[in-house]
C-alpha cells in the first residue's frame, strides 16, 4: 500500500512512515510492526459529548467543538456526528451555529465533522420511549423548524430522528428526505402503521433500536419487531453492554445483517469521567456507576452512554459473534454508506486515507492509538516511525 496525497493507492497491511505529521511512506509489514492493525477509519454518527464536553450545554461554543473533535481523534474516531437532543429551538440553533463556526475556523475540523444529528425534538412525549428527553421541550413536527436550522448553520443536519407517532410527522419526513437529510425513528411507542407509513415517506434508520422504548411491551406486534423486520431500515445500536446485552445485539444483528447495521456510541460528556452522581443538561441529575452504566438517578432509565465508539467496537469484538474485523466494519464501513462517503472506510485504491491505528489481544482488548484523516495523522503520531 502507498498513499499519495492522502489517497491510497493500493495493496495490503502496512507500516507508516511519518513526517512532519504527514504519511511520509507507507512500507509492508514486519515482525517489528505486526502489532500495529490499520483498520478504516471509526465514524460515530452518535456523540453528545466526551471527556467534559456537551453538545447540548448552555454556552457550547466553537472552541468546544475543537475540543471535542480532537477527543475522537484521540479515541481513533475519524469523523463524527455532533448530536443536539430535545431542546428549545434557539438552543438547537446556537449549537448548530458553533459547529459551523468550527468547520469555517479549521479545515480538518470541518472534514472530521460532515453534518450534525438533531435527535428530537419530535419524539414522544411517553415516559420510557421519550428517555431523558426534557418532556418540556417535545413538540409536533415542523419542516419549517427544519429550514430555519438549515438556514442557520449552513445545511449542516445531516440526520434527524423522530417517533412517526408525532403530529406532522409523514409530512416532516418527505421534506427533510428531499431534502437530502437522513431520517431516522427513534425514541417512539409507534404502531406498526405508523412505522409503515414513516417508512413509505422516506425513513431510513432506527435510532440506537432496542432503547428509546418502553420497559416492557407486548410480546408482537411491537416496534422492535416491526423496525427488525423491515429492510429499508438500517439500524444502529450502542453497543456499550449496557444498552443491550450480547444475546439481545447478536439477534438484532442476524436479524439486520451487516450490511443493515451501525454501531454507535450515543457518548455524553460523562464519557471518561469518575463514578458519581452528576447534574445534566439532558436528563438532570444522573448517576455514573462504576461499571460505566448511566442512568437517570434513582433510575433504571438510561441517560445516554458513558463509552466512546472504540469502546464500543472493543466490547462488540469481545462478546459478539462479529469478531474484531466485523466490529470494526459496523463502525466504519456501515456508516460511510449511510452518510454518503464513498471510500471513507475500505482500503481501496483511490480512496481518502482515513485509518484508525490500532492494537487488539485479549488482555488489553482494543486500543486504538493513532488516527489518520484524509492523509493527515490527527493523534497518536508519536506511536509511528518517523523516518
Amino acid at each position: 500500500m502507498q498513499v499519495l496525497d492522502g489517497r491510497l493507492i493500493g495493496g495490503s497491511p502496512v507500516r507508516l512512515r511519518l513526517r512532519d505529521g504527514l504519511i511520509a511512506r507507507v512500507e509492508p509489514l514486519d515482525a517489528a510492526g505486526t502489532d500495529v492493525i490499520l483498520a478504516p477509519g471509526l465514524i460515530d454518527l452518535q456523540v453528545n459529548g466526551c471527556a467534559g464536553i456537551d453538545v447540548n450545554a448552555a454556552g457550547f461554543g466553537a472552541a468546544d467543538v475543537a475540543a471535542l473533535t480532537r477527543t475522537q481523534w484521540e479515541r481513533g474516531v475519524t469523523r463524527f456526528c455532533p448530536t443536539i437532543v430535545t431542546a428549545p429551538e434557539e438552543h438547537i440553533v446556537a449549537a448548530l451555529r458553533a459547529v459551523a463556526d468550527a468547520r469555517r475556523a479549521d479545515p480538518l475540523v470541518r472534514a472530521a465533522i460532515p453534518g450534525v444529528h438533531v435527535e428530537g425534538p419530535h419524539v414522544s412525549p411517553e415516559d420510557g420511549p421519550r428517555g431523558a428527553h426534557d418532556p418540556a421541550h417535545v413538540r409536533p413536527a415542523d419542516p419549517d423548524e427544519l429550514e430555519r436550522w438549515q438556514a442557520a448553520s449552513g445545511g449542516l443536519v445531516r440526520i434527524v430522528t423522530i417517533a412517526p407517532e408525532t403530529a406532522g410527522a409523514v409530512g416532516y419526513i418527505r421534506a427533510a428526505t428531499a431534502a437530502g437529510i437522513l431520517v431516522s425513528i427513534g425514541h417512539t411507542a409507534a404502531s406498526p402503521a405508523q412505522l409503515a407509513a414513516a417508512v413509505d415517506a422516506g425513513a431510513r434508520m432506527s435510532t440506537h433500536l432496542g432503547n428509546g422504548i418502553a420497559a416492557t411491551l407486548p410480546r408482537h406486534p411491537n416496534p422492535i419487531w416491526t423496525q427488525l423486520s423491515d429492510d429499508r431500515l438500517t439500524a444502529s445500536f450502542i453497543a456499550d453492554g449496557h444498552h443491550l446485552d450480547a444475546a439481545a445485539l447478536t439477534a438484532m444483528l442476524r436479524a439486520k445483517g451487516p450490511s443493515r447495521s451501525v454501531l454507535v456510541s450515543d457518548s455524553t460528556r460523562l464519557t471518561g469521567c469518575a463514578p458519581g452522581d452528576y447534574d445534566e443538561p439532558v436528563g438532570g441529575r444522573v448517576t455514573l456507576h462504576p461499571d460505566g452504566k448511566l442512568t437517570l438517578f434513582a433510575s433504571p432509565l438510561m441517560a445516554g452512554s458513558a463509552c466512546s465508539l472504540d469502546r464500543c467496537v472493543d466490547w462488540a469484538a469481545r462478546h459478539l459473534e462479529v469478531g474484531l474485523a466485523g466490529a470494526v466494519r459496523l463502525a466504519s464501513d456501515a456508516p460511510a454508506r449511510l452518510l454518503g462517503l464513498p471510500g471513507r472506510a475500505t482500503f481501496e485504491a483511490g480512496t481518502p486515507a482515513d485509518i484508525t491505528l490500532c492494537r487488539f489481544d485479549d488482555a488489553a482488548g482494543f486500543q486504538a492509538v493513532g488516527t489518520v484523516l484524509d492523509g493527515v495523522v490527527v493523534a497518536g503520531g508519536s506511536h509511528h516511525d518517523t523516518g
